[in-house]
């Protein structure tokens, strides 16, 4: 263990001398408050250390002191339904800790509860032959989350002990003797190193869907399970709400949840809603089943740069049991900031508009800990890691850096436009300039929801791209110089604007759509197009094709039961091919 002095103090860096026997990025505790600090720079003796507290008050001279370990997190039962701050302190025993709202210096406490007790059941027994990742008993975290108690990596041998009943997290439930004849005490809890990716055996190519429930996304720019996508948009454009509807709904078992730089009143909203609100598979609170990492823009910048590794590692130590797991960031540009600023007091040669050089690598390191994987173990379990990561361009310019670095490792880009926004338009997803590079997708939905789903897509994207231009035309010269089918295939891609991508997220019967009625409304707003088109080539009039009442069923199918969605559709289709076949029998012309 090293012990040093503070030299310099410049904001949440302290340069600290007489540290020449520790390591980078060890954790130190800085002065006699004991803050918490992590080594990101070494220099003969001297060490820059990032802390992740307030160091107002530090003075020259003051001690630091290594712990000689790397920034971990703690991994084991407790963590679902916990709410933590950036290098996994729980906020609420921090809270009965000091007495109040405020976060104070210097607190140490443990991220999982010491004096829990939890029921541990084995799956294995005295004489088996186990090595990393192997699963040797559970725990029933809560009621929809199970989780399985691995061997930590790097432990081969033989289970010399494995009782079942009821222990802390830090109690001994097995000895493992090792290969080489040494006893290894297995612990409910193993701790983990947060800037390393933990193993896994294969990296599996992303062939399924992460169903959202959000029908611009799942119809036309779907995610893989263990793909990553990218949010950015200006302020005000909603891509808070877009994370807050995928963690939600999102087709996961288990959701992180990491609120990096963003506003407090947004975190208050998840902690109020998502304990209220019921996961439409299991019937329990989504709290069940989501952690959520709390580092908001008032607290200490520097935490910001270690917050989402927290929570990637705690979202791989899920996915290596075999779970879908869901990360949302919002926002990965506010990270990208701290990592400026730090750069910048560690007076490194600025890249463009500031950002260090290396953002484009630790962006990728970052989000290439995504994936589906063949966890480690002799079951071939598979796990999958979905990152959605939102980003903040200043002034809305996605030519910025961040999102430029962002778009070279992603392939999924939903962007956000502010025009949409003002609009009303939500979610406010552009559909010409956003795009889904998971091509394999198309297939899954083919043969899972319905054989013409692809088919459907296209047809909707070509409508939506002739209106593009058509409205240019119409900017130019006026509506009434459009032929009658131009004006019908305006009208149809404003039903696809109107009736299927906008989403209501606080009407209980448009927040979430299955993958089954988002094909029948695909298929409503084609069958509008082509009944009409039909109609017109029967000689009817366009002006009272466009003024049908069917119009206003088919807008509000949308907000039909699930239950019904069949039923509704014949009914709306019938009385559609009615009114279109009277008014081209009427054949009148104006």
């Amino acid at each position: 263990m090293s012990t040093g002095t503070i030299k310099k103090v410049a904001g949440p860096l302290v340069i600290a001398r007489g540290m020449g026997q520790a390591n980078m990025f060890d954790v130190v505790r800085v002065s006699k408050q004991r803050l918490i600090g992590e080594i990101i720079e070494m220099h003969g003796d001297e060490a820059s250390v990032q802390v992740y507290e307030e160091t107002s008050g530090l003075a020259p001279g003051a001690p630091v002191e290594s712990t000689g370990q790397p920034m971990s997190v703690e991994l084991g039962p407790g963590l679902i339904g916990s709410i933590y701050d950036g290098i996994q302190r729980p906020l609420d025993d921090i809270m009965a800790v000091t007495g109040g709202n405020l976060l104070k210096r210097g607190v140490e406490v443990p991220s999982l509860k010491r004096d829990k007790v939890w029921h541990f059941v084995p799956t294995r027994k005295v004489g088996d032959h186990v090595s990393s990742g192997d699963i040797i008993g559970t725990v029933q975290e809560t009621a929809i989350v199970t989780q399985k108690i691995m061997v930590p990596n790097g432990i081969s041998g033989t289970i010399e002990s494995l009782t079942e009943g009821d222990y802390t997290v830090t109690d001994n439930i097995a000895v493992i003797t090792k290969d080489d004849g040494t006893n290894v005490n297995i612990p409910l809890m193993q701790k983990w190193p947060v800037r390393k990716e933990r193993p896994y055996k294969q990296k599996l190519s992303p062939n399924m869907p992460l169903i959202t429930g959000q029908r611009i996304i799942d119809t036309l720019f779907p995610i893989a399970k263990g793909g990553v996508a990218a949010v950015p948009g200006p302020f005000g454009s909603g891509k808070t709400v877009v994370q807050h509807q995928l963690a939600k709904w999102a087709e996961a078992d288990i959701i992180v949840y990491i609120g990096c730089g963003e506003r407090g009143n947004e975190m208050t909203d998840v902690l109020n809603e998502f304990p209220e609100l019921k996961d439409p598979k299991t019937g329990h609170t989504l709290m069940e089943r989501t952690v959520l990492i709390a580092n908001t823009s008032d607290m200490p910048v520097a935490a910001r740069e270690a917050s989402i590794y927290t929570g990637i590692t705690i979202a791989e130590y899920f996915r290596d049991m075999g779970y879908s797991v869901a990360l949302m960031a919002d926002s990965t540009s506010r990270w990208a900031e701290a990592l400026r600023e730090m750069s910048g007091r560690l007076e490194e040669m600025p890249g463009e508009e500031g950002y260090p050089a290396y953002l484009g690598s630790r962006l990728a390191q970052f989000y290439e800990r995504a994936g589906r994987v063949k966890a480690l173990g002799d079951d071939d379990r598979e796990g999958t890691l979905s990152v959605i990561g939102a980003v903040s361009p200043a002034g809305g310019d996605i030519s910025e850096p961040v999102t430029q670095a962002t778009l070279r490792i992603v392939k999924v880009f939903w962007r956000l436009d502010s025009d949409l926004a003002y609009k009303r338009h939500f979610p406010a997803i552009n559909w010409l300039e956003s795009y889904s590079l998971y091509d394999t997708l198309g297939n899954w939905f083919d043969k899972n929801v319905a054989d013409d789903w692809m088919a459907q897509k296209g047809r909707i994207m070509s409508l939506l791209q002739d209106e593009s231009t058509l409205l240019e035309m119409v900017r130019l010269v006026g509506e009434d110089a459009l032929s009658a089918p131009d004006r019908l295939k305006i009208e149809a891609a404003r039903s696809i604007r109107e009736d299927l991508l906008q989403q209501n997220a606080f009407m209980d019967e448009d927040t979430y759509t299955s993958l089954h009625k988002q094909y029948m409304l695909m298929k409503l707003v084609l069958s509008f197009y082509d009944v009409c088109s039909q109609a017109l080539e029967k000689g009817a009039n366009i002006n009272k094709l466009v003024d049908m009442d069917v119009r206003e069923p088919i807008g509000r199918f949308k907000y039909t039961a699930e239950d019904q969605v069949d039923a509704k559709y014949k009914e709306i289709e019938q009385k559609l091919i009615q009114e279109a076949d009277d008014i081209a029998a009427a054949k009148e012309d104006f």
